[in-house]
């Protein structure tokens, strides 16, 4: 919420005249009364509320500049300021404890209608009430900060993260800030969640636990208009709705080489599975499925195996299941379906029969969930490889936070130079 003010005539509401603090001289705004019943008696129309800048026809308030609302006189006080625009976003504000003075602790959005209802008590105790209106202009800022929610909208799997693209790098605590806190996630049913900041440019959003099966989760920004810092301001942001199916869970253990498929808590189907040899140990952790491929020609030569090595291969892969960017696939692998079930042989995927990877390619949609277990490998990734964000617990995706955590430099993304690669 936010607070403006009004003070009554006399000594019946003795607060003084109120100041309007917007920068380059612009401010620009009406007066009008309120009738609303709760209004003691009518206001004295010459100086009960005044502005420190030039009114006039066609003036505008400058919105760089915060609001402020000041009570003279020792006779009346503040009780209670709002303030909001036509969009309805309130403008959040602070009331000193002698009800002397208020101000604006948000952001005023540019080319807005701002309504200010104020609330006041004089020395008798008598109440007041003033409603003032006024508009802001155009923002002098050279950048605007176009946002851009992912994925596409569509149905998937429990485990997909919201993602926020930033047109332009956000660094300062405080602008992230600012725009952290106009990004609203809302899922039905409800469900705790927060934003992590990848890097200065790209924000990712889950809950505490996976999403529960059959949510819908929107997301929309508020950051339109709204000065983030010098020289930039938020641009118009297209709304998200995701819906989310059943529960996917697929466990793959590497030392007993099956894969266990669950849905909605329920054992659907084993699978006997091969993944990485030694050397090429299969990624631990949880993934989350990005994309599924028909056919894929998986060659050695584009994860760094030489050609003609005794590693090397340029296969033909069916039914394809992508988690990783780097290349790590669930997939049909005939040529190894002696060793599914009993060894480890692939360069980092799990294998399984074509019949199965079929099964598994019509059964999983973006979003579902694949966790290794007992690998020699190392674990998943957070960013920067597809998303391993389920690897993070929740105290340290929340450290994440500009509003909830610590320093976000110690949330960096991982050096992608530093991403194994791994096929077939």
């Amino acid at each position: 919420m936010s607070h403006f003010v009004h003070s009554p005539a006399s000594r019946r509401t003795a607060v003084g005249c109120t100041l309007l603090v917007m920068a380059l001289g612009a401010g620009a705004t009406g007066c009008d009364g309120d009738e609303n019943p709760l209004a003691a008696a009518p206001y004295d129309a010459a100086g009960t509320i005044t502005f420190n800048g030039p009114v006039g026809a066609g003036k505008k308030a400058d919105p760089d500049k915060p609001l402020e609302v000041v009570a003279e006189g020792s006779d009346g006080r503040i009780t209670d300021v709002t303030a909001k625009d036509a969009a309805g976003r309130y403008v959040a504000g602070e009331l000193s404890a002698d009800g002397a003075r208020w101000h604006s602790t948000s952001p005023l959005a540019a080319n807005a209608s701002y309504t200010v209802r104020v609330s006041t008590e004089s020395g008798d105790g008598a109440p007041g009430r003033k409603v003032l209106t006024f508009d802001t202009g155009k923002p002098t800022a050279k950048k605007r900060l176009d946002i851009t929610f992912g994925p596409e909208a569509g149905t998937y799997g429990v485990g997909q993260p919201v993602t926020a693209e930033l047109s332009e790098p956000v660094k300062d605590p405080a602008q992230r800030k600012t725009v952290e806190r106009a990004l609203k996630v809302q899922s039905t049913p409800a469900v705790e969640g927060a934003w992590h900041w990848v890097d200065d440019e790209e924000l990712h959003y889950r809950p505490k636990d996976y999403w529960p099966a059959h949510a819908t989760v929107r997301a929309r920004s508020t950051l339109e208009g709204i000065k983030i810092g010098d020289r930039m301001w938020g641009g118009r942001t297209e709304e998200l709705k995701l819906s989310i199916g059943d529960r996917v869970i697929a466990v793959t253990d590497a030392a007993s080489h099956t894969m266990t498929v669950f849905r909605n808590g329920e054992e659907i189907k084993q699978i006997p599975v091969t993944t990485g040899k030694p050397g090429f140990e299969t990624r631990n952790g949880v993934k989350v499925v990005l994309g599924k491929e028909p056919f894929v020609r998986m060659r050695s030569t584009t994860v760094g195996i030489a050609e003609g090595s005794s590693e090397s291969y340029d296969l033909p892969v069916h039914w394809a299941t992508r988690v990783t960017w780097s290349g790590e696939y669930v997939h049909a692998a005939p040529w190894s379906v002696g060793s599914q079930g009993s060894a480890n042989v692939s360069h980092g995927c799990t294998g399984m029969s074509t019949g199965n990877a079929e099964w598994f390619f019509d059964t999983v949609r973006e979003g579902d969930l694949v966790e290794v277990v007992n690998s020699y490998g190392d674990t998943m990734e957070t960013f920067g490889n597809g998303f391993g964000d389920w690897n993070l617990d929740w105290d340290k995706w929340r450290t994440g936070s500009a509003l909830t955590g610590g320093n976000p430099k110690a949330t960096q993304p991982e050096d992608t130079a530093r991403l194994r690669p791994t096929t077939a």
